[in-house]
């Protein structure tokens, strides 16, 4: 944090102990202990408190982004609802234009064969060969 190496942490302490002396000493640098801790736990709490505030931001701020997706989505579809008018409906097949794809079964009985010939005289004239 404020980098301070081993050294001067040492230099430190040695005045400490030439300034204060040796009975003071302990009481001082435990004093001192509880106000580096205080102030720890301060700076982690304005921290979390800042990190929740963004979090709410970035929320807000996807929230606002998301509505005005769903605003021109309804502009969109408020256009094209008054535009429905001028469409005209699409016209439907008829049933006469309509191609069966396989025939019906009793249809199928009287119906020709791949070649046009009818296919139930077909089995009558192999049965009586």
């Amino acid at each position: 944090m404020f980098d301070i190496g081993f050294w001067e942490l040492g230099i430190i302490a040695v005045v400490a102990l030439l300034v204060i002396g040796p009975e003071r000493l302990p009481g001082v640098a435990r004093t001192a202990g509880k106000w580096i801790g205080s102030a720890k736990r301060f700076v982690s709490s304005v921290q979390s408190d800042i990190s929740a505030e963004v979090g709410k931001a970035d929320k807000l701020k996807q929230l606002l982004e998301e509505q005005t997706n769903i605003q021109s989505v309804h502009e969109i579809l408020e256009t094209s609802s008054s535009k429905e008018d001028d469409r005209k409906p699409v016209p439907r097949a008829k049933s006469d234009y309509l191609v069966k794809a396989m025939p019906n079964k009793s249809t199928d009985e009287n119906s020709d064969g791949p070649l046009g010939e009818n296919t139930k005289e077909k089995s009558a004239e192999q049965k009586h060969d």
